[in-house]
């Protein structure tokens, strides 16, 4: 099984902590679909006859674009390749983007799940994030979608904002679940360099929140979420039985998956590549028949090290048989006294190979994972 990830780089406005590709301006947005689609024409090969069992539009914002240039790039999709009658299609929408006229549409193509970017729903979240929606159009977005047939819908949630208390976050959540969806992706928020707010942060006009309100933001959700039906199944995402994101977990289990369009990420099982994040360069080489994408051969250490990273922040975990009998690592010989103290401090479990995080050891995932990679002698 595999997937294939469409990168629509366009949208609106430039939301404040976004450092993801993208461009406000539309100009050219007609030469880049006609340069994806060609982009799927040369890989074709790529995923050698795998079938296909996700697709996933994302951004940028995937519901800036029309009804038939979503289709026309589905119709390829299922030209080019075996896909799954019961494939999980997603389309990440912002709120604004989804009005009754634009969830018709949606309804009558293939597209079966959607991802809405809400955020907040509180207004002054939103003007501070720079996001180009208004609260009141969030839960319209939603009920609209469910009015029209949709079953499988999830939202996005941030949290660690500056000036949100804790109140204005039970509030958050609680709207959330009142409006009966499957799924809830909610993230801290990360203040990256070269975005506005990394800009702020450098400046001293912005400060990061506390880890300590984050931390207690987090333990809140995680319970509340569990209270209400949702499994937490990785560290940042949470889904009623059944309705697990398959696209992003087949990226924690390490499936391949093909990525089309600027800055898109493609990997093959020994290899990762990606393509230029420059709208402009990205559909001029594509056009002229040229290299669009730097490629990286992954060894057996980075391999590993990906399945520590991605699979620690699963609730699944990693198992310690499997990375001795594919990398011939003894990890519980090397780092037995690490996994023991984690243990010890209600961090992390461990079930006969089988080790996993708790909610405490969610918070420090990363650095626990980079505690445990192997490194490669000299």
């Amino acid at each position: 099984m595999a997937g294939i990830y469409l990168h629509i780089p366009f949208c609106r406005k430039a939301c404040h902590y976004c450092d993801f590709h993208f461009s406000t301006v539309l100009k050219g947005k007609d030469d880049l679909l006609e340069a994806m689609h060609i982009e799927l024409e040369r890989r074709r090969d790529y995923l050698l006859q795998k079938k296909v069992n996700t697709i996933y539009f994302g951004g940028g914002t995937p519901s800036l674009l029309q009804g038939d240039e979503l289709n026309k790039l589905l119709d390829h999709i299922m030209k080019l390749n075996e896909v799954d009658p019961h494939a999980e299609i997603t389309l990440e929408a912002n709120p604004d983007d989804l009005t009754r006229e634009k969830i018709r549409e949606l309804v009558a193509s293939p597209i079966n799940r959607l991802s809405i970017g809400i955020q907040s729903f509180r207004d002054e979240d939103l003007k501070w994030m720079n996001r180009a929606h208004h609260a009141s159009q969030s839960d319209y977005a939603v009920k609209a979608a469910q009015d029209a047939g949709f079953e499988n819908i999830t939202i996005d949630l941030i949290y660690s904002i500056p000036g949100m208390q804790m109140q204005h976050w039970k509030e958050n959540l609680r709207q959330a679940v009142e409006l009966n969806i499957q799924h809830i992706s909610a993230y801290s928020l990360t203040i990256e360099s070269g975005t506005f707010f990394g800009h702020e942060e450098k400046k001293g006009t912005l400060r990061p929140v506390e880890q300590e309100i984050s931390s207690d933001q987090f333990h809140y959700m995680v319970e509340f979420l569990r209270e209400n039906g949702f499994d937490q199944y990785e560290v940042s995402n949470f889904a009623k039985k059944g309705y697990e994101s398959k696209h992003n977990t087949s990226y924690w289990e390490g499936k391949n998956y093909l990525g089309i369009g600027p800055s898109a990420h493609s990997f093959d099982g020994k290899s990762r590549q990606w393509n230029v994040s420059n709208n402009a360069l990205y559909t001029r080489a594509i056009m002229k028949g040229e290299s669009f994408f730097e490629r990286e051969e992954l060894d057996d250490y980075t391999q590993l090290n990906e399945y520590i990273m991605t699979g620690l922040r699963t609730k699944k975990g990693i198992n310690m048989d499997f990375i001795h009998d594919k990398f011939g690592i003894d990890m519980q010989k090397i780092y037995q006294d690490y996994i023991e103290e984690k243990i010890k401090s209600k961090k992390m479990t461990r079930e006969n190979a089988q080790l996993s995080l708790t909610t405490d050891g969610f918070l420090m995932a990363d650095r626990i994972a980079s505690d445990l990679f192997i490194i490669r002698e000299s």
